[in-house]
């Protein structure tokens, strides 16, 4: 069925599509923003023209309806209505990249984060053996959240096995974004996607074309036979991995290019990375961004500044301790060092520890803790002994303790009692 029937804004497509406003037409169809009664929704409803190929239509309809990726228009129904066949897609209110191509060249951030979603639409595509062959920035779309998506799928074809109406020697595709080979009509691959690609890359980054031509011949033959100028002679500024993503995409030979949607999805992943370009292939691969430095909470360096001045300070105390020890050993008078603690006072002199405690006293656990202490010839440790009736004296062997310049601290501590060692 073709179409026989001029439709106009009002009218109603398959008992459920009422078209609002025409967006565009060309000599294979018509695409018109309609209403999905239905569903109450919005779609994007394209119309086969009388003189389209109707294989040709129903193979975009075959092909899109494979395919599901964030990347990709989705076509949620097809239908033969008096109007004609009929597709209806998801709307994309974003325009075209064609349309802000209009505007010049695209900041680079942007390029990439454009390119990237090209890349992984098509890596959808090649993956399940589609070739796109008609690739362009009219047929880059954006929803509504900016997100660029593939779209006008008519002449896609599988890369493999028969039922496709393309022959040897028939040219297919937009002249400015062709590939060599599909030039000359031999058939396309996924490279052929990359080439297309890679003049779409060109344009992003400085605004022109790579090759421009009065008549369409003219720019075929530029495509199969003239080098490419260099992204940096039109814009010296252009990051240098993209403008060489950019030469590698449109080298003539087939082989030579990255191979499909896949590996230039590699060299343009989303997100905070940068991309180094190797020196012997140019290929390019993607190293992760250095982490931002961590910070701490709110109040955390007033709390780190209050530990610093702390620390300083028990610092300066223990100098000036080592300081005193050294007077005090240089001076040959030893300072009995006296420790109190409520209800109990001990005293050490020469060999003999007098402990004097109240008559009555209730025995705690006793702790005793020794650090860093070297002994020379026989040593007793210190022993407590708590009376529970009258004062006792405790008589120790002779001792001799030899301290190195080492802050000591020989504590038993318990409940009432404190020994210090001079």
């Amino acid at each position: 069925m073709v179409n026989t029937v001029v439709v106009r804004p009002g009218d109603e497509i398959a008992g459920r599509y009422r078209l609002d406003e025409l967006q565009g037409h060309g000599p294979m169809s018509e695409v018109w923003r309609a209403h999905d009664d239905t569903l109450d929704r919005t779609v994007a409803l394209k119309i086969l023209s009388p003189t389209a190929d109707l294989d040709r239509f129903r193979r975009e309809a075959q092909a899109v309806a494979a395919l599901g990726h964030e990347n990709v228009m989705r076509v949620y129904d097809y239908g033969e209505d008096e109007a004609g066949p009929f597709m209806a897609f998801e709307w994309l209110p974003g325009g075209t990249l064609e349309d802000r191509l209009a505007q010049g060249p695209l900041p680079p951030a942007e390029t990439q984060r454009i390119a990237a979603g090209m890349a992984a639409g098509l890596s959808h595509l090649h993956a399940r053996g589609l070739v796109h062959r008609d690739l362009k920035p009219a047929n880059i779309l954006f929803d509504e959240e900016g997100r660029p998506k593939l779209g006008d799928l008519g002449l896609a074809r599988r890369t493999v096995g028969a039922g496709t109406l393309t022959e040897a020697g028939t040219v297919l595709g937009t002249a400015a974004y062709i590939s060599p080979e599909q030039a000359v009509g031999e058939p396309a691959g996924p490279a052929s996607d990359v080439y297309s690609f890679g003049v779409i890359l060109f344009r992003m980054l400085t605004g022109a074309l790579p090759f421009t031509a009065d008549n369409a011949p003219a720019l075929l033959n530029m495509h199969r036979h003239e080098a490419p100028p260099a992204v940096e002679t039109l814009r010296p500024d252009a990051p240098r991995e993209l403008a060489a993503l950019t030469a590698a995409a449109l080298r003539k030979d087939p082989t030579q290019r990255p191979a499909d949607g896949a590996a230039l999805l590699d060299a343009l992943r989303t997100g905070p990375t940068r991309i180094a370009v190797s020196a012997d292939t140019e290929a390019t691969r993607i190293l992760p961004a250095p982490a931002p430095a961590a910070e701490g909470p709110p109040g955390s360096d007033g709390r780190r500044r209050a530990a610093l001045i702390a620390a300083a300070i028990v610092l300066l105390a223990a100098a000036g301790g080592v300081l005193a020890w050294a007077v005090t050993r240089s001076g040959s008078t030893p300072v009995p060092s006296t420790s109190s603690a409520a209800g109990t006072h001990t005293h050490t002199h020469g060999t003999t520890a007098t402990t004097e405690a109240p008559s009555t006293s209730t025995t705690a656990p006793t702790t005793t803790t020794t650090a860093h202490t070297t002994t020379a010839g026989t040593t007793q440790p210190p022993r407590t002994t708590i009376p529970t009736t009258a004062p006792t004296t405790t008589e120790l062997p002779p001792t001799t303790t030899e301290t190195l310049p080492t802050t000591v601290l020989t504590t038993t501590t318990g409940l009432g009692t404190t020994i210090g060692t001079p």
